[in-house]
């Protein structure tokens, strides 16, 4: 692997025999409660991101805890949605995959440029969207492993 002890690979296999960006990515999973990833314009997503943080430290110095993931996605949206309506303004030109963790379990949410927001139990987006849900068609069950869910996601991205 190198001297930096980091392998960008999607298959780079560890000396223990474990796929070494599956253990970077549980790592990571441990360490947040809401992950957001976009399809489209960068810049659009960085003001979204802005403004979600802004919701959710709001919700957390009013109620002390957490922004439930339903609730963060609902206000997402609307937000969204406001931008088709407004004069002076455009359509934000990104959808986004949220997925988060809280009291009600993991969840996983898309929401499209105009607004409107879907759960999934899997899902993509972006330039090979169909390739990567044909393969997640194929390969998710409800009843995977975090590990084995983990490792679907990577070879969707890979897929796709």
């Amino acid at each position: 692997m190198g001297d930096s002890q980091y392998s960008f690979s999607l298959t780079t296999f560890s000396p223990s025999g474990k796929l070494v960006q599956i253990e970077h990515a549980l790592t990571a999973v441990g360490s947040g409660q809401i992950f957001r990833n976009q399809s489209g314009m960068g810049p659009d997503f960085r003001v979204l991101v802005r403004k979600s943080r802004k919701q959710a430290e709001q919700y957390h110095r009013l109620y002390k805890e957490p922004i439930p993931v339903t609730q963060l996605v609902r206000e997402t949206a609307a937000v969204m949605q406001e931008f088709t309506q407004s004069g002076g303004v455009r359509p934000f030109g990104v959808s986004l995959l949220v997925a988060g963790y809280d009291d009600k379990g993991p969840q996983l949410y898309q929401v499209d440029p105009s607004g409107s927001y879907f759960s999934w139990k899997a899902s993509a987006m972006g330039k090979n969207v169909s390739n990567a849900k044909t393969f997640l068609e194929k390969r998710y069950t409800d009843d995977m492993e975090l590990d084995d869910a983990v490792h679907t996601a990577i070879l969707t991205l890979k897929e796709g």
